[in-house]
């Protein structure tokens, strides 16, 4: 994990180094800029975000990033309804599918969390993620991409809460993942110019 801090961008806005990594991954910027660590709501979109983060697992989430209107495209919007009457049809299309991760385990964990999702109540998904959510001033605020947490806690309760709900590919790694991206925590670095907005 890296030592350093914020860094000045083309712009001259200070952010966290990840969003700044190359010029070629300005998709990066953009999402460090716009979306990680906003707060998420809403069944479907959390759904979606949960998958997304499973299907990053083991890859750079720039790949995710530039396939997601492909993953939106090839699941039906993540519309948690439409992914739970989802086939062996639709497994076999999806596995032919050049513009997502042609994962065979992440395809039918993605499927079976929509299956799951709609067990809940509406409304109940977002709720649950968000129970977990730590006070907002419990813990330092991060420095250096080193004084970032894989996991806490939190993500690990919120991983064994989610897997006993049936799904699948939610360990406390991706679970916590989904925590910063979701805005459950703020783990922008200090002087990052977004860390006051979100």
């Amino acid at each position: 994990m890296s030592e350093r801090g914020v860094v000045p961008g083309p712009d001259g806005l200070a952010r966290c180094p990840w969003g700044l990594e190359a010029e070629t991954m300005a998709d990066y910027r953009v999402y460090h800029d716009t979306e990680w660590g906003r707060p998420v709501h809403g069944d479907d979109a959390l759904y979606e975000r949960i998958c997304l983060e499973a299907f990053q697992s083991g890859l750079s989430w720039l790949t995710i990033l530039r396939r997601r209107e492909g993953f939106r495209a090839a699941f039906a919007g993540f519309s948690i309804e439409k992914v739970a009457e989802f086939t062996e049809a639709d497994e076999v299309r999806l596995l032919a599918d050049p513009g997502i991760i042609r994962n065979r385990a992440k395809i039918a964990a993605t499927i079976a969390n929509a299956r799951a999702a709609r067990e809940l109540a509406p409304g109940e998904l977002d709720e649950l993620i968000w129970s977990y959510a730590p006070a907002p001033d419990g813990r330092p605020v991060p420095r250096t991409a080193a004084d970032v947490p894989a996991i806490t806690p939190e993500s690990t309760a919120l991983s064994r809460d989610l897997k006993k709900r049936g799904f699948r590919f939610v360990g406390p790694t991706t679970a916590y993942a989904l925590m910063q991206a979701c805005g459950l925590v703020n783990d922008h670095l200090a002087g990052c110019h977004i860390r006051e907005a979100v």
